[in-house]
């Protein structure tokens, strides 16, 4: 236990410095460290760090943190007409094809599995990227927003109907009741009044009260009680909150907001979210992986097939007037997948629908495809993908 509480913040406090050093020659996204450093230190390879309960609580803190910001940082202006319409239906494309892919290597149950995984876009991953290349509020960062939201939300939903145990019926239902609980929520951020709050979040900033961060976890922790309550997916909760929270400080003043929204990355990004990735790297199941040569060839296999799956269908949201570099950059960050890969495949493996081995591969290809896939991508764009503050740079 108490080597577990050095490494892991240790490989926390590294990944970053790699991802400078290494970013001299080659752009490489800081989630690739900490899922390859804890892959090195995890049982797999040298067994420094061990499975614990404790880890596995905060990484699972960690994953819903990644969802919360996810949402908190939805544009709903990208949803607006042709680019939103176009979104929703690339994703549903996406779920069927992947689908129709899954029932040619295994039964419905791992179809559905695989279908949801390859239909997923990794939106926590790639706002950070366009925020760096300043493409955030462009038309072609909306569309990018808008593919990623629907990448994610959309897969969230699919494991609530048909991963959770119950009739799609019954989880229908379920899933209407959360969401009305949740459009209720959301309804009373837009309509009551928060003059109040604002003030005691401008007067708190800088003082050991920090009620946004404590109302933060309050509005998470609500709609989480509300998934588990209702047998959904945390995450669900977790990108719902987020967005609540968005609402509710739309008409704090921008010096505020951005004071928060800097305490919220710096508790998710500085602290849980790591955790989550190191801690994913340490439970992956590389022993599995490698005694099946012939699953190693399938590695390209899912890495082309995110790319058929989802990048295809997601090159339609491009906005008019984009070029073909242009579509071709937006398919290829469409098709940028992992935490809902390494979510549902976590789900197979505990239903018994995917082999250890199967979820590490699927794994696999979702780390490769935030490897490659954004930095091509974003050289197609024109831009240098850039992700930790310069400097930095000058203290490596």
């Amino acid at each position: 236990m108490s080597a577990n509480l050095l490494i892991v913040p240790l490989l926390a406090a590294l990944a970053p410095l790699l991802t400078r050093v290494i970013g001299r020659w080659f752009a490489v996204p800081i989630v690739v460290f900490e899922l390859v450093l804890g892959i090195l230190v995890g049982p797999s390879v040298l067994a420094w760090v061990e499975p614990i309960e404790f880890l596995a609580t905060l990484a699972q803190f960690g994953l819903a943190m990644l969802f919360f910001v996810a949402g908190s940082e939805l544009d709903f202006a990208a949803f607006r007409g042709r680019t939103g319409r176009n979104a929703a239906v690339g994703w549903l494309l996406s779920l069927g094809i992947g689908i129709l892919i899954g029932l040619l290597v295994g039964p419905l149950g791992a179809a559905i599995i695989i279908g949801i995984a390859l239909s997923s876009t990794a939106l926590g991953t790639i706002l950070p990227i366009l925020r760096d290349a300043g493409e955030l509020k462009t038309p072609f960062g909306k569309a990018v927003a808008a593919v990623g939201a629907v990448g994610e939300f959309g897969p969230l939903v699919a494991i609530s109907v048909f991963l959770g145990g119950r009739d799609p019926g019954v989880a229908s239902i379920v899933l209407a009741a959360f969401l009305l609980i949740a459009g209720l929520a959301i309804w009373l951020a837009f309509r009551i009044p928060h003059g109040m709050m604002h003030r005691v979040v401008s007067a708190t900033l800088h003082t050991s009260g920090q009620y946004a961060i404590r109302v933060v976890f309050l509005i998470l922790g609500a709609l989480l009680a509300l998934s588990i309550t209702l047998d959904l997916d945390i995450l669900l909760g977790a990108f719902t909150a987020g967005i609540v929270w968005q609402l509710m400080m739309r008409d704090a003043s921008e010096e505020n907001r951005e004071a928060v929204e800097s305490k919220i990355e710096g508790i998710a990004f500085g602290f849980l979210v790591p955790i989550f990735f190191i801690y994913t790297g340490v439970t992956f199941d590389l022993a599995a992986l490698l005694a099946d040569p012939m699953l190693l060839l399938f590695v390209p296999v899912v890495l082309i097939a995110l790319l058929v799956v989802r990048g295809i269908p997601s090159m339609f949201v491009a906005p008019p007037g984009a070029t073909v570099r242009d579509r071709l950059a937006l398919g290829l960050l469409g098709a940028t997948g992992l935490p809902i890969i390494v979510a549902v495949t976590a789900i197979g493996v505990d239903e018994n629908l995917l082999t250890s081995a199967q979820a590490a591969l699927f794994v696999t290809g979702g780390m490769l495809s935030v490897l490659l896939y954004p930095l091509i991508g974003m050289m197609l764009r024109g831009e240098r993908v850039s992700r930790v503050p310069a400097e930095l740079d000058d203290a490596v």
